[in-house]
């Protein structure tokens, strides 16, 4: 059975959001969308459930970040090219969202940074597979926070 991760987003203006993960290559799946919410699926595995405020508000006792003044979750999205890359952030940008930085090249890495109009933050990234597949098993660890 293939793992899937379901993100669950607050937006304050779910047809707006929806509009935004369109243009970013998402597909809304409608029997799980309506008024109040859209499902709208990255791929077979991730999908983003953008949840209205007042929906979001029944769900837990904490109100919804803002995601605009908050730091959050950042979700880096693997794409098959540079070109691809680019793409991804000039429809972001274009259906509202803002660019956080500009192309940052690594050689084996490209990556961007931009929001969505909610303040939620994603790295469209493309990472060259002969280099991913070259890298020693045991890297560096993460320090601890």
């Amino acid at each position: 059975m293939t793992k899937r991760i379901f993100i669950s987003l607050p937006v304050a203006d779910v047809p707006a959001a929806t509009a935004f993960y369109e243009a970013i290559g998402c597909t809304r799946n409608p029997a799980f969308s309506n008024e109040a919410a859209a499902s709208m699926a990255w791929s077979d595995a991730i999908t983003f459930n953008l949840i209205g405020h007042d929906l979001y508000r029944t769900l837990t006792a904490k109100p919804p970040a803002d995601a605009k003044t908050t730091g959050g979750p950042l979700f880096a999205l693997a794409l098959e090219s540079r070109e691809a890359v680019d793409a991804f952030a000039a429809a972001a940008i274009t259906a509202g969202g803002r660019e956080l930085h500009g192309a940052e090249d690594e050689g084996f890495m490209y990556s961007r940074g931009v929001e969505d109009s909610d303040g939620h933050g994603f790295g469209p990234i493309w990472m060259d597979p002969n280099a991913y597949d070259a890298m020693p098993a045991a890297a560096e660890p993460v320090p601890a926070a």
